[in-house]
């Protein structure tokens, strides 16, 4: 999952504070965050954020889901349109993959093809500000031959707020091997699903452009994986790893 903040307030400052979680929480009162988790997961995985969270003086609740609700999704395979791509959905946010693309397929059978036309934009006022945190874990790779993309990935930050920002918090300068591994190949497909490229830095799942959203402060975090299933904090950090926590819970604080 990619971490997706929004908060109303005039003040910015894109430095990074240092804060240390074993100090005592901070009496200044900060809004409340909202956790939805990611597909897969059910809300117990997310119990190590909201302590985390907790320590910065940021009350938090988990949307009740347990692994079982996302069995649901299968219900779909008897409906005709599923097999049509046709599919018209209650209100999700996702990726729509690019029509046309050879190899692409939409996952989730029109779905996404539909939100994209029939639902409204992110709005955008001085008041409220929109801040996507994005994982670079792994570049993909395509299926057959070597992949050649440039890792770097970011751009330059704009004062309009009409303009996407990306900020790489911290770069490794990541390339990728002369020989993808099947590893790569695999994870690879997944993002081609996604943004119909398959040799793209992502964090595991979502590729790295497809977590960030136009007109947004966009910030990439290097090293960062999708899910807190099968992470942890040392090898495999996620995007609430207390680490890295630290480098955007700056966005709830100010």
């Amino acid at each position: 999952m990619a971490v997706a903040l929004a908060s109303v307030d005039h003040s910015f400052n894109f430095r990074f504070p240092t804060f240390c979680c074993s100090s005592k929480p901070p009496t200044t009162s900060y809004r409340p965050a909202v956790i939805l988790p990611g597909l897969g997961n059910n809300s117990g995985d997310y119990h190590k954020l909201e302590l985390t969270l907790k320590e910065y003086g940021v009350a938090s609740v988990v949307a009740k889901v347990s692994r079982l609700d996302w069995l649901r999704n299968a219900a779909g395979l008897v409906d005709p349109n599923y097999w049509r791509g046709t599919l018209t959905p209650r209100p999700v946010l996702d990726w729509p993959p690019p029509k046309g693309m050879s190899g692409v397929i939409d996952q989730t059978r029109g779905l996404l093809d539909y939100v994209e036309k029939n639902c409204s934009k992110a709005v955008y006022t001085p008041q409220l500000k929109y801040v996507c945190i994005a994982g670079r874990y792994i570049q993909g790779a395509r299926l057959f031959g070597n992949s050649n993309v440039n890792a770097n990935a970011a751009v330059p930050i704009e004062d309009d707020l009409q303009i996407s920002e990306v900020a790489v918090v911290k770069d490794m300068n990541n390339s990728t091997p002369n020989s993808p591994t099947f590893r790569a190949r695999f994870i690879g497909q997944g993002y081609k699903q996604v943004c119909g490229q398959a040799d793209v830095w992502g964090d595991g799942v979502v590729p790295e452009a497809s977590a960030h959203l136009e007109g947004a402060l966009n910030v990439t975090l290097d090293g960062v994986y999708h899910s807190p299933v099968g992470s942890d904090d040392v090898s495999r950090p996620w995007y609430g790893s207390p680490a890295v926590v630290e480098q955007w819970v700056y966005h709830l604080l100010s």
